[in-house]
């Protein structure tokens, strides 16, 4: 009866304190605090507090992390005002220059809340509460909770790092990620992949072994945006993911820039969209450019400045030998012809392209976004074509996802699962959505495009069920930047 109280006293208390946090929030947006620089400044506070709770909770088992005594959560908690305003950016700036954990969650850190008493009432806030006693689950939630509404707050462009939770979750079961597998993701953002595969490997009931290792070792990326990526290692803590002793596991950054030094089991990505590298520089007469970045690297198949077949190109590279990988990606992926055309072959050729699920609209923060699953396996060097045929389902044709009032829900991906077939993928069945493409068919097909659909698209029926204007906007835009990347392709063979 003892223990069903202190259960109920937990969740209780871990319900009080996520509202607490939640209601504060609401408070600083009053003063035009995003969610974003809110999550940024628990993040810093946060981790403090918990810093300090591991080094004084349990004196027999404890943990210092290496923060500077007149830089740690005690010294922030005495203070209040313009005192406490000036020490926190003191504190912001010190930890910024440590190594490890400590110095990734605060690089590059400042100071958002402007209102001093504000400020000092978060402090409080926080320390209120005993965080190591609250369950990982909990604390999580409640940060995911926060990363949802930041990627929701379309003003800050967030979005663009958030995937749709039912997608991450629809492609970790049919992947089915194995224990004591590495799991990698090359632009990571807030670390969704890695949370939803870690949800599926926890319900595994893993063994002691087992369970260390997906603490320790299971994941590793890139976030190349620094605020973003100390966002993706407290989310990774809060859900008992590393150690604030470790060395970060997601590196700060550009993963194109080399070949990966070390490979995964698994790659589960979803690339920033944007078709081409580049890279802002200063003319002669002062005026700012962007010039294409293209990455010279040996173990790519082409030289191209389009993100999204370098990031593609690398994450076979990342692969081991046996290594699987799911991948979101642009449409353009698919139909582009020239150095696209290549890609696609080389895909098809060296590894074994199983599945393509098309995206419907309406379910990213960034508008008109048409994209598609790419999964494929990949398989030791050979003369042979590993890819027999392609499996492609059709979300997209026909239903309509908004983010507000038609939102894309689990249950909607629930036959795609289904008909994947993650039990026995060889073992599959034809049906309305779910089709199959020979290599032979698909080889012969224009530009090898994998660009394939083939269900009645009711709204050109129907003028007042059209898409809307950004979707067929970027559509437009897609196949003209296609088309003059054709035209380039040519010109080039011309001149050889």
């Amino acid at each position: 009866m003892t223990e069903l109280f202190r259960l109920d006293y937990i969740v209780m208390n871990a319900t009080t304190l996520i509202s607490k946090i939640w209601n504060f929030c609401h408070t600083l947006r009053d003063d035009g605090v995003g969610y974003g620089d809110y999550l940024e400044q628990l993040t810093f506070l946060l981790f403090l507090k918990m810093a300090h709770e591991q080094k004084t909770l349990n004196p027999f088992d404890s943990v210092d992390v290496g923060v500077p005594a007149d830089y740690d959560w005690e010294s922030l908690i005495v203070l209040k005002g313009a005192e406490l305003e000036e020490h926190y950016l003191r504190v912001l700036n010190k930890l910024g220059t440590m190594s490890g954990m400590l110095g990734a969650i605060f690089f590059k850190a400042q100071n958002k809340i402007q209102d001093p008493a504000k400020l000092h009432r978060l402090v409080q806030l926080i320390n209120e509460d005993t965080w190591s006693g609250i369950g990982a689950d909990v604390k999580g939630d409640m940060y995911e909770g926060l990363l949802q509404k930041n990627a929701e707050d379309t003003k800050s462009g967030a979005g663009q790092y958030f995937t749709p939770r039912p997608v991450i979750d629809a492609i970790v079961e049919c992947v089915r990620p194995q224990p004591m597998k590495t799991i990698a993701d090359p632009a990571c953002g807030t670390g969704g992949f890695f949370l939803g595969a870690h949800k599926y490997l926890l319900a595994q009931k893993l063994d002691n072994k087992q369970a260390k290792f997906l603490q320790e070792n299971t994941f590793f990326g890139n976030e190349i945006v620094p605020s973003t990526r100390r966002l993706c290692l407290m989310n990774l803590y809060l859900h008992n993911v590393g150690h604030l002793t470790d060395e970060p596991s997601i590196v700060r950054a550009d993963a194109l820039i080399s070949e990966p030094t070390k490979k995964a089991d698994y790659v589960l990505a979803n690339p920033p969209f944007g078709k081409k590298s580049s890279m802002t520089v200063t003319n002669e007469e002062g005026e700012e450019d962007k010039e294409s970045l293209t990455y010279e690297r040996s173990d790519f198949w082409v030289t191209t400045s389009n993100k999204q077949l370098n990031f593609l190109q690398h994450i076979v590279s990342m692969l081991k030998k046996d290594g699987k990988a799911a991948v979101v990606l642009p449409d353009n992926v698919l139909f582009e012809g020239g150095v696209g055309e290549r890609v696609r072959k080389k895909l098809l050729a060296g590894c074994d392209v199983h599945t393509i699920l098309r995206l419907p609209t309406g379910i990213f923060y960034a508008n008109g976004v048409k994209a598609n699953v790419i999964f494929f396996d990949n398989k030791p060097k050979s003369e042979k074509t590993q890819t027999k045929g392609i499996w492609f389902y059709d979300l997209r044709t026909n239903q309509r996802f908004t983010l507000k009032t038609r939102q894309l829900r689990q249950s909607d991906l629930s036959d795609f699962i289904q008909c994947y077939n993650p039990e026995n993928r060889f073992e599959r069945q034809e049906t309305e959505r779910f089709k199959y493409f020979s290599y032979d068919e698909i080889i012969a097909r224009d530009k090898t495009s994998l660009d394939i659909f083939w269900l009645k698209d009711n709204s050109l029926d129907n003028l007042d069920d059209l898409p809307s204007p950004d979707v067929l906007q970027q559509e437009i835009i897609e196949h003209l930047e296609a088309a003059l990347e054709a035209f380039k392709s040519v010109a080039i063979s011309l001149k050889n």
